[in-house]
């Protein structure tokens, strides 16, 4: 799937004003390397900056769903640093604690279910038309029929 620049900027302009992130500064940035990532969101807590990177060749079909979710992501950020500090105090620092990697997994997947719960809300409230991005699941299908 190829991207239009100028459609990922217009989302990312209505984005910033429906989710109240005008204070922040958010530059984009594509990928054109091989990546296995469709998006990521890069954060500057302190100095309210962020790069949205983008992949050149996405996996997921639906860029606005894409925008809407790294958003979320800045939107949450703080919260997310929080939680993750509190693991270290509760667990330390070992990566390989098995404790730790449980708690770290389950938040994890608790924050990006709940990201991706809200993108759906917000595409559904602003009316969009296009079909969600099943990207993720379908690698995973094609991997299981080869």
């Amino acid at each position: 799937m190829s991207i239009s620049i100028s459609e990922i900027e217009s989302y990312l302009d209505k984005w910033k004003d429906i989710l109240r992130l005008r204070d922040w500064d958010i530059e984009l940035e594509f990928i054109k390397t091989p990546w296995r990532k469709s998006g990521d969101i890069k954060i500057d807590l302190d100095d309210k900056k962020a790069k949205l990177l983008v992949n050149n060749t996405p996996k997921c079909t639906n860029m606005e769903e894409l925008i809407i979710h790294e958003l979320l992501h800045l939107k949450l950020y703080a919260m997310d640093q929080m939680i993750e500090e509190l693991l270290n105090i509760l667990y330390g620092e070992d990566e390989n604690d098995p404790k730790k990697a449980f708690a770290y997994g389950q938040f994890m997947l608790l924050l990006e279910s709940t990201v991706e719960d809200l993108t759906k809300g917000y595409l559904s409230a602003s009316n969009s038309k296009k079909p969600l991005s099943f990207g993720r699941l379908q690698k995973e299908i094609d991997k299981e029929i080869k």
